[in-house]
C-alpha cells in the first residue's frame, strides 16, 4: 500500500481512535496482526496515518476487537470513506497554514460547537472589515494579496451557517473581545451590528462574560470544543501563537466540557447578552 500525503488531523484521528480500541482490550502490535492476519507494519502505519484505511476494513478491526458500540464504529467507517481534497478549503492548501485546513474541516464535521473568545470576536461572526483588520496585525506583516487570500479563506467558513442542517454553535465571547477596537469604532461597530444579526440564526447563540463576572478557568486563550457524532470523537481546539492545537483525550475532554460549563454560568443568558453588545455599540 503506497504511503499517503501528509495527512489530516481527522485522518490522524481515525488512526488514533483504532489504535486505542486495539489497546482497550490489550493487545499488542504483533497479537493484532495475527487477529487481523496482517503484517504488524501494516497495523502500525495505518495508527500513524501513514496509511489509509478503508471502511471495511475499520469494521472487520472493530469485530475483531469486539468493540461495542455501533454508532462508535460507525462514525469511524464514515472517517475511512471521507475522500481528501474534495472539499472546498482543498483550494487553499497552497495558500493557508495547514492547521487552518484542519481546523476548517473540524468544523465542517462537527454536529454542535462551543466557542470561547476573550480577545478576538469568533472567526465565524466576523465581518470581512474587521477580519482584515485583524489580519492585518500578523507578524511578520501579510503582503496585500496573501492578507486578502486569509480574508477570502475565513468570510468562507461563515458558509457553514447557511447550511440546511448547520451545527449549534454556542459562543462565549468576553467583554474585552466586544471592546478591543481593531480598525477603530468605526469598523467595530459594523463588526457588533453583524454579530448581533447573526445571532439572530436559530443555529447560533450568544453569550457574554462580562467583566463583573471576574476570573473563570482558561481565561488566557481562546477555545473551540467541537462534538462529533459520537462522543468518543469529540475535539477539542485551543489557540496558540501562530497555530492552533488539537486535544481528544478523554481526560482533556472531560476537563473542557467542565471549564466551559462553568464559564457558561458565570455568562449573560443570551438576551441580556444581546442588550449588553447593544449597549457597547452604542458607547462607540
Amino acid at each position: 500500500m503506497p504511503v499517503r500525503k501528509p495527512p489530516t488531523a481527522r485522518q490522524r484521528r481515525l488512526g488514533i481512535e483504532l489504535r486505542r480500541m486495539r489497546e482497550h482490550v490489550g493487545l499488542s502490535l504483533t497479537e493484532a496482526a495475527a487477529l487481523h492476519r496482517v503484517d504488524k507494519t501494516a497495523i502500525s502505519n495505518t495508527e500513524a496515518a501513514r496509511f489509509g484505511v478503508s471502511a471495511d476494513r475499520v469494521r472487520v478491526w472493530a469485530a475483531n476487537y469486539s468493540c461495542p458500540d455501533p454508532a462508535y464504529v460507525d462514525a469511524l467507517a464514515d472517517m475511512a470513506r471521507e475522500r481528501s481534497g474534495s472539499r472546498w478549503w482543498s483550494e487553499y492548501r497552497d495558500h493557508v497554514a495547514s492547521f487552518m485546513l484542519d481546523l476548517v474541516e473540524l468544523e465542517h464535521h462537527a454536529v454542535a460547537m462551543r466557542h470561547v473568545q476573550i480577545t478576538h470576536l469568533p472567526g465565524l461572526l466576523q465581518h470581512e472589515d474587521y477580519s482584515r483588520v485583524v489580519f492585518g496585525e500578523a507578524v511578520p506583516p501579510l503582503r496585500p494579496e496573501a492578507l486578502e487570500i486569509q480574508v477570502a479563506f475565513r468570510m468562507r467558513r461563515r458558509a457553514l451557517l447557511d447550511r440546511a442542517e448547520p451545527p449549534a454553535c454556542s459562543f462565549l465571547i468576553h467583554e474585552a473581545a466586544l471592546r478591543m477596537l481593531f480598525g477603530g469604532p468605526a469598523v467595530l461597530r459594523t463588526q457588533l451590528a453583524f454579530m448581533l444579526e447573526q445571532s439572530e440564526r436559530e443555529s447560533v447563540t450568544l453569550r457574554v462574560v462580562p467583566f463583573s463576572a471576574g476570573g473563570f478557568p482558561s481565561a488566557g486563550s481562546s477555545t473551540m470544543y467541537a462534538s462529533g457524532p459520537v462522543r468518543q470523537l469529540d475535539t477539542v481546539q485551543i489557540d496558540v501563537p501562530n497555530s492552533v492545537t488539537f486535544l481528544d483525550s478523554e481526560t482533556h475532554l472531560t476537563n473542557y466540557r467542565a471549564v466551559l460549563d462553568r464559564m457558561e454560568q458565570r455568562s449573560l443568558e443570551p438576551g441580556p447578552s444581546r442588550d449588553f453588545i447593544h449597549k457597547v455599540l452604542q458607547e462607540l
